[in-house]
């Protein structure tokens, strides 16, 4: 072999070396584990569900798929909020004078959530001592009432609680008050106290429907529960002052948290509703910290009328009535702690 030529196998003279460096172990786990599918298959954009884009997707027989628009991207934000965990049952109160719609608001945020989390059970309760009309807007054939509900004792199961409440075609259950004159009951703290405790066994969520007047007995107890609060405000000078001195009521007797925790609506009741005056107050309340909801003026919600299901609602009412909703959810409890964060009344 002459100088300079190289052995076969790279001998070159001197002995040939093997790479004894060590590999680093493998990270723990399966193979199987490692393999995922969302990284290898790519996600199905969802069709849109209404408008021009679902029109285009259905006239290519599919082939041309936008997506969801903005619009559906943020109702389905507001239903997954609205959707979200909640550890024990949560007791929202609906407050404003008379004439404001704070009964048809009740049935209205009561029906979404009824709707929307179909695995709980959701309540209406009619605590107006003036003869309230919150029966009438969910079930006009609800028969029970608070005074048989707290004298019954034999209520062991959910189908016994289920013969003394109404409900309405979206699975919101409703306790009315007492509508008939010719056997006027007053309704007074230990029997509301005694009938929705016996509702807490059932239903995860309450919502209150209370007097019109804050010093009465009844809603003083009622405060003394709640988790959340709505003020209902006519869009108008007079009835804005009447829901002012509601938040104002609330701050004197140092109900602060339950006030972090209130959504002023700004109610359109009649349809006569003037835009800046509306935008003008909405920009008050908001500057006071609270969250505010404009509700249109919708002649679904008439007078009267039964509230069945959302869906007979005009999209822009349901919409606001879904912010409503998914505003008084941000405040879930993530534990069954009865205590949390409620003020002393």
């Amino acid at each position: 072999m002459h100088p300079g030529q190289h052995a076969p196998g790279g001998w070159q003279g001197q002995p040939q070396m093997h790479d004894t460096r060590v590999m680093p172990p493998t990270a723990p786990g399966s193979y199987a584990d490692r393999i995922r599918a969302d990284q290898l298959v790519p996600a199905k954009r969802t069709p849109p569900a209404r408008g021009w884009r679902r029109a285009l997707f259905r006239a290519s027989f599919g082939l041309i798929n936008l997506g969801p628009s903005p619009d559906e991207i943020r109702q389905a934000e507001l239903e997954a909020r609205i959707r979200g965990g909640l550890r024990g049952h949560y007791k929202i109160g609906v407050m404003g004078k008379g004439g404001v719609g704070k009964t048809t608001v009740s049935a209205s945020i009561g029906s979404v959530f009824a709707e929307l989390r179909q695995d709980d059970r959701v309540v209406a309760i009619d605590a107006d001592t003036a003869f309230g009309k919150l029966g009438s807007r969910v079930d006009p054939k609800a028969m029970g009432s608070y005074w048989e509900l707290a004298a019954d004792q034999h209520l062991e199961t959910f189908a016994d609680i289920r013969s003394r409440v109404g409900n309405n075609a979206a699975g919101l259950f409703v306790l009315a008050g007492e509508g008939s004159p010719a056997r006027r009951r007053v309704l007074d703290p230990a029997i509301y106290r005694e009938a929705t405790a016996r509702l807490d066994k059932y239903f995860t969520i309450s919502i209150v429907d209370c007097s019109s007047t804050m010093d009465t007995p009844v809603t003083q107890e009622v405060l003394r529960d709640l988790d959340a609060l709505v003020v209902v405000s006519s869009p108008w000078v007079d009835g804005a002052a009447a829901a002012g001195q509601t938040l104002d009521w609330l701050a004197a007797r140092n109900l602060h948290s339950l006030l972090q925790r209130t959504v002023v609506v700004l109610n359109d009741s009649d349809g006569h509703a003037d835009k800046r005056t509306r935008g003008i107050l909405a920009q008050q309340f908001a500057g006071q910290g609270q969250k505010v909801v404009e509700v249109p003026f919708d002649g679904h919600l008439r007078p009267g009328g039964v509230i069945e299901r959302t869906a007979e609602m005009a999209p822009a009412t349901r919409r606001k009535f879904l912010e409503i909703a998914a505003a008084l959810a941000e405040h879930f409890p993530t534990s069954d702690d009865r205590e949390r964060g409620r003020d002393r009344f």
